[in-house]
C-alpha cells in the first residue's frame, strides 16, 4: 500500500505514468540502475509502500547533498517522482521474507491497476553463467512484454533491434519438455512478469546478464538500454574520454561506501 510523505501528496495521481522498479536480483544491478535514475533527474520521495513482505530496514538518506538532508531517513521501499517525465521509482533496498515475494507482487501490481498507471518497467539481472551458446554471441541484454504491452511497443522495440527472452524447457533435463522463461539469479523478476501477464498489466522487463562483482557497470549498461527507448535524458554534445559515457548519469553520493570505507591505517604497523 502507498503511503504518502506528506498530506497533500495523498491526492496525488499517478493516472499515466510509468512506475520503474527493480527486481532484487544478482549483482543489485536493478536497484542500482534505480538508484542512477532517481540520482540523475533529482527525483523527490513521495511516499513508501507500506509491506511485511521485505526485511525491515532504517538509513540515512542514500541521496544526500547536503548536512540538512543527510539526517532524513529511508527504508526498504520508498516511491520518487519526476511529474513533468510522468516517471515514479520504487526503490526496494531488502530482501524478500521467506514465501513473501508472490505477496508483495500481487499487492504491488494491484496498486499499480488501481492507481491507473500507464506501464510498469522492471530493471532486472540474470545469473551470466546461464547463458546458452545463442546468448553468449549475442548481446547480454533481453527483455519480456507482457501481451498487453506488446501491440503499443512493440513497433519501438524492433526498430531498436533489441532481443527478446529466449524460451527453455521447463525441466531442462527433458528435452521434449514444455517452453518457458526462465531467469535465473533474477529474484521475483518471473513472479513479477507472470502476474503481469495474468493480471492483463502493461509491463516490460529489462534484463542484463550479470556476476558478483563491482555491478556499477552493469547498472549503467541498464539504464542506457533503457534510455534508448525512453529518452529519459539526452547525450553530452561532446565527450572527450572515449570510454567514457556519453550520457550523464549522476552517481548517488553513498556509492562510495559501496565497498566500505577502506581499512583503517591504525591496522598496519611497521616492525624494525
Amino acid at each position: 500500500m502507498f503511503v504518502p510523505c506528506f498530506v497533500q501528496e495523498s491526492v496525488f495521481s499517478f493516472a499515466g505514468f510509468t512506475l520503474l522498479m527493480p527486481a532484487v536480483s544478482v549483482g543489485n544491478a536493478g536497484q542500482l540502475a534505480i538508484n542512477l535514475i532517481i540520482s540523475t533527474l533529482n527525483m523527490s520521495k513521495i511516499g513508501y509502500f507500506y509491506t511485511d513482505c521485505l526485511v525491515p530496514m532504517v538509513g540515512n538518506n542514500p541521496y544526500a547533498t547536503s548536512e540538512e538532508n543527510s539526517i532524513e531517513l529511508s527504508i526498504n521501499a520508498e516511491e520518487y517522482s519526476l511529474p513533468s517525465k510522468k516517471l515514479v521509482a520504487l526503490q526496494l533496498r531488502s530482501i524478500f521474507i521467506k514465501y513473501k515475494s508472490k505477496a508483495f507482487c500481487e499487492k504491488l501490481l494491484s496498486w499499480v491497476k488501481s492507481s491507473n498507471c500507464a506501464k510498469v518497467i522492471v530493471l532486472a539481472s540474470n545469473h551470466s553463467y546461464h547463458h546458452n551458446d545463442l546468448q553468449l554471441r549475442s548481446t547480454p541484454f533481453r527483455y519480456l512484454l507482457t501481451p498487453s504491452m506488446q501491440k503499443s511497443v512493440q513497433n519501438k522495440i524492433k526498430s531498436l533491434n533489441w532481443e527478446g527472452m529466449e524460451n527453455c524447457p521447463c525441466i531442462p533435463e527433458i528435452s521434449d519438455s514444455e517452453f518457458c522463461i526462465h531467469a535465473p539469479g533474477g529474484g521475483i523478476t518471473k513472479t513479477l512478469y507472470d502476474e503481469g501477464c495474468s493480471k492483463e498489466i502493461p509491463m516490460v522487463v529489462l534484463l542484463k546478464f550479470v556476476s558478483e562483482r563491482d555491478n556499477i557497470p552493469d547498472s549503467l549498461g541498464l539504464v542506457e538500454y533503457l534510455n534508448e527507448w525512453l529518452q529519459i535524458i539526452k547525450p553530452h554534445l561532446q565527450c572527450d574520454d572515449p570510454t567514457a559515457s556519453a550520457l550523464p548519469w549522476k552517481m548517488p553520493s553513498f556509492w562510495r561506501l559501496l565497498f566500505g570505507s577502506g581499512l583503517p591505517p591504525a591496522l598496519f604497523f611497521i616492525c624494525f
